[in-house]
């Protein structure tokens, strides 16, 4: 019972955290250093699992929110057959143009950078502060203002941005939409994109660490396989929430509320790991 209620404590973590450009990394890192769940040697493995997998149910989320806007399947009512919707087609294939370049660089040098706390805290510290800059010093009117206005170039460079994010305590949605914004995005195209890019993205990730752990030799047991779909329906549930208000809160305010918020959690994992015994 304990450890289910910690397993919601993280469920809820995720689902606020994945979506605000906060670095859900970071977060989790503070959670699971003061909560204590699975951290004992033999449930290593699973723990690293299952910090991944329960963002299915953050994916999830994004699929119902925008369901219609990403399901490029429709009924005609001419013929009441079904059709490929060719505008949704080409969103998905920007989707996946920009996320190849991520998926490159994960490839290539993701098993390279350490997973430190002082490294997560110094890029929620050195990204809060680029929060803050770009809403200040940005004040270019953006030529994007719909998702659908995006083109493969920017969808690309907007990717070349998500590189970045492989760095732990980035933020996969903060520095996206930083990115964004800076080549013209407004703030509600650069963090729907942004949801949008994480569907392929998460489940990639999630998909590679049980084929992983499971090709290492583990299985899951029941209380994990219980676990992992608690954390995956709390985050589900969480998420519905936060990212609708994520949106109404870029509606009528800058993002500089969640720099300066970065940079004090940035500040307190350096005490935390540095200062307490």
């Amino acid at each position: 019972m304990v450890d289910i209620l910690k397993v919601i404590l993280l469920g809820i973590v995720e689902g606020i955290t994945e979506w605000l450009p906060v670095s859900s990394t970071g977060h989790i890192l503070i959670f699971e250093r003061f909560i204590g769940l699975y951290d004992t040697p033999d449930m290593t493995a699973f723990k690293n699992v299952f910090d991944y997998v329960i963002q299915l149910g953050a994916i999830l989320a994004v699929v119902v929110i925008y369901f219609k806007k990403l399901w490029p399947v429709n009924r005609s009512k001419s013929d009441d057959k079904l059709h490929w919707n060719r505008s949704k087609l080409m969103l998905w294939l920007k989707i996946i143009v920009a996320c190849i370049p991520g998926a490159v660089a994960a490839f290539a040098i993701g098993k390279l950078i350490p997973d430190n706390p002082f490294l997560i805290a110094a890029m929620l510290i050195v990204y809060g502060i680029a929060f803050i800059l770009v809403e200040t010093f940005n004040k270019k009117e953006p030529d994007v203002i719909s998702v659908k206005d995006i083109t493969f170039k920017l969808a690309l460079f907007i990717g070349l941005f998500q590189v970045l994010a492989i760095v732990p305590g980035t933020s996969r949605s903060g520095v996206t939409i930083i990115g964004a914004m800076l080549i013209g995005l407004s703030r509600s195209a650069a963090a729907e994109f942004t949801f949008y890019l994480a569907i392929p993205v998460m489940l990639g990730q999630s998909l590679l660490k049980i084929a992983s752990y499971l090709k290492d030799g583990y299985s899951f047991t029941g209380s994990q396989i219980a676990a992992v779909i608690v954390g995956m329906a709390v985050s589900f549930v969480v998420s519905i929430f936060v990212i609708k208000f994520l949106m109404s809160f870029i509606k009528k305010h800058d993002f500089k509320p969640f720099g300066i918020y970065r940079i004090i959690v940035g500040i307190a994992i350096i005490l935390i790991f540095a200062l307490i015994k």
